[in-house]
C-alpha cells in the first residue's frame, strides 16, 4: 500500500469516526433500495456493522443478494459541500453474524451507539457485517480514488 492510499484510509477513518449514520444500498429483483443505518467500522476498516430487524426489506434484500454498498459522507448540507465534502462508498458482501464473532462486533456497534443496546439483544434483531472489498472516495466534487481492501 502506498503513502497516498494510507493517507486516504486515515481520511476514511476520520470520516467514519465523525458520522453516526450511513446509507445502505441493497437490491432485489433489479430494483435498488436505500436504507439509513447506524453503523460502526472495525479499526482496520475491513468490516462495517449495523443492526436491523430481521423483518425489514433491507434484511430480506441482503439475504437474497448479499452484495451491498454503504455510503458515508461528511457533508453538512451547505452549498460549499460541493467542493469540501468527502463521500466514501464501501462495496462488499453482507452476512448475518452469528455466535463466535458476534460478541466483538456487537460490542463495536453498541459502544458506538449505546442507545441500541436493548435493541441489540432482541432475538428479532440481526447483527449484519459488511465485509468491505473496495472503497471509492469522492472529494472535490469529482476526484475519485479507489482502494481495494481485500484481494
Amino acid at each position: 500500500m502506498n503513502d497516498k492510499q494510507k493517507q486516504v484510509l486515515t481520511q476514511i477513518r476520520t470520516i467514519f469516526d465523525s458520522q453516526a449514520f450511513a446509507v445502505l444500498s441493497t437490491q432485489r429483483d433489479d430494483q435498488p433500495y436505500a436504507s439509513l443505518v447506524a453503523f460502526a467500522a472495525t479499526h482496520t476498516l475491513d468490516q462495517i456493522v449495523f443492526l436491523t430487524p430481521r423483518t425489514t426489506r433491507k434484511y430480506d434484500n441482503l439475504t437474497r443478494n448479499p452484495k451491498v454498498a454503504v455510503l458515508i459522507s461528511n457533508h453538512q448540507n451547505n452549498p460549499e459541500d460541493t467542493h469540501k465534502a468527502v463521500c466514501v462508498t464501501a462495496t462488499g458482501t453482507a452476512v448475518t453474524v452469528e455466535n463466535q464473532q458476534k460478541g466483538e462486533l456487537l460490542h463495536l456497534i453498541t459502544d458506538s451507539h449505546p442507545h441500541l443496546k436493548s435493541f441489540s439483544t432482541d432475538p428479532a434483531t440481526a447483527l449484519v457485517c459488511v465485509r468491505v472489498d473496495t472503497f471509492f472516495v469522492v472529494s472535490q466534487f469529482q476526484d475519485v480514488i479507489k482502494i481495494k481492501v481485500s484481494p
